[in-house]
């Protein structure tokens, strides 16, 4: 069973930056798209970026040009770089990955906190 670990989140002002790491527990070649989500207190998960099997990414209208998702696939992780943090960017960050041809994500962690003070 694949298991998926992140790590990198902690407490930064605004106008800061953070970089979150998640790991995959084996090796995985290239066979599943991932993605970066989260969720504030009260509010529901929402999506944040992704990076398919080929490297192209997609992302959320409030993160594009501030956040940057990447994969070193020899080391089983993908990375989320992001700058400019707002207070708004509060939240559990969670990664997951979806198998290719599949239609959800069947892959998640366990989450890190990201909290940006003001």
């Amino acid at each position: 069973q694949l298991q998926l670990v992140e790590s990198g989140g902690g407490l930064v002002q605004a106008g800061g930056s953070l970089r979150l790491s998640c790991t995959a527990s084996e090796r995985t070649f290239s066979s599943y798209d991932e993605g970066w989500f989260r969720q504030a207190p009260g509010k529901e998960r929402e999506f944040v970026a992704a990076i398919n099997w080929s490297g192209s990414t997609t992302y959320a209208d409030s993160v594009k040009g501030r956040f940057t998702v990447s994969k070193d696939n020899a080391k089983n992780t993908m990375y989320l770089h992001m700058n400019s943090l707002k207070p708004e960017d509060t939240a559990v960050y969670y990664c997951a990955w979806k198998p290719l041809g599949g239609t959800k994500y069947d892959y998640w962690g366990p989450g890190t906190q990201v909290t940006v003070s003001s």
